[in-house]
């Protein structure tokens, strides 16, 4: 049972921490409410925790063995990740119809999580700790907590961002939120060159 309750403390600590994952999901509940931005929710969920099983299953030896594969991942993921904050900031703030119809994808949600540093330093420092005897079970039990619980918080952001909306109907206010948001996107993504 111990083993479980530390399971869910590190996903739990891991997952609704801010990182740009969760900055997304603020602004997408803020922007497109809640169902809509349930997508990225999905999406990035199902992200991780199939990064968090292919890491389990051998990957992470796979990048010890090569690097420079790490390197360059973390790298293409802080420039996804800085794009992503670029074209928050130049967003004009107007709600176009197809800004409302979509919101973002499943897609989006989980290519966030294969390009997003934090991500893997979870997925690593998690199945070395919760696997790394090889043992199946625990890999599976650790992915099944970790959904769950990954899911409810990135979740929470959403919701969280729906409270916005209302201060949201004005574009003036929307496009000083993108440029808050954007800007947290930057400092989450250049933070995780540090880590």
């Amino acid at each position: 049972m111990n083993t479980l309750l530390s399971m869910m403390a590190f996903a739990l600590a891991s997952s609704i921490s801010p990182g740009p994952v969760n900055v997304v999901a603020l602004g997408a509940g803020a922007r497109y409410g809640l169902v809509a931005s349930m997508r990225h929710v999905t999406g990035a969920t199902v992200g991780f925790t199939l990064l968090l099983l292919l890491t389990g299953m051998g990957l992470h030896a796979l990048l010890s063995e090569w690097p420079q594969l790490t390197k360059g991942i973390q790298y293409t993921g802080v420039a996804f990740l800085l794009y992503m904050a670029y074209r928050l900031a130049t967003d004009d703030g107007q709600p176009g119809a197809e800004k409302v119809a979509k919101g973002p994808s499943m897609m989006s949600g989980a290519a966030m999580q294969w390009l997003n540093p934090k991500a893997w330093l979870a997925s690593l420092a998690g199945m070395g700790a919760y696997a790394a005897d090889g043992n199946a079970q625990h890999m599976w039990q650790f992915a099944g907590v970790y959904f769950l619980i990954c899911y409810g918080s990135i979740a929470c952001w959403a919701l969280a961002g729906t409270f916005l909306r209302h201060y949201l109907s004005v574009p003036a206010r929307v496009r000083r939120f993108n440029r808050v948001m954007a800007l947290l996107l930057a400092v989450s993504a250049l933070y995780l060159l540090e880590a």
